[in-house]
């Protein structure tokens, strides 16, 4: 089992998650974090750290957000892996809760 990054990520981009996964199983995008499927343990560490509540675990990943999960496992090959805490964007508490922002990624 994994742990998936979902919508609510894009443009807010928290990185408390990071700071508390024991393995490095995240990846940075411009505007998004994702979880590499192979890396995570499954400890659920970066669920409760996560202020925009974007991360699920596989088996109860929401219909609408289960696209995600083959979008983590696609990203994660192509973007560095991220291993510290960093500043969140200067405007992503006004992405926080905004829906449908999958148009938005930028890969």
């Amino acid at each position: 089992m994994t742990f998936v990054v979902t919508d609510n990520c894009i443009k807010c981009k928290y990185t408390d998650c990071v700071a508390v996964c024991p393995v490095d199983a995240f990846f940075e995008g411009p505007n998004f974090l994702v979880i590499d499927p192979v890396i995570c343990i499954d400890c659920e560490l970066c669920v409760p750290e996560c202020p925009a509540d974007a991360i699920y675990q596989d088996t109860k990943l929401p219909p609408e957000q289960a696209e995600f999960l083959e979008i983590n496992a696609q990203l994660c090959q192509e973007w560095p892996n991220i291993t510290e805490l960093k500043p969140a964007p200067d405007d992503a508490d006004k992405w926080n809760g905004v829906t449908d922002k999958l148009p938005l990624l930028e890969r």
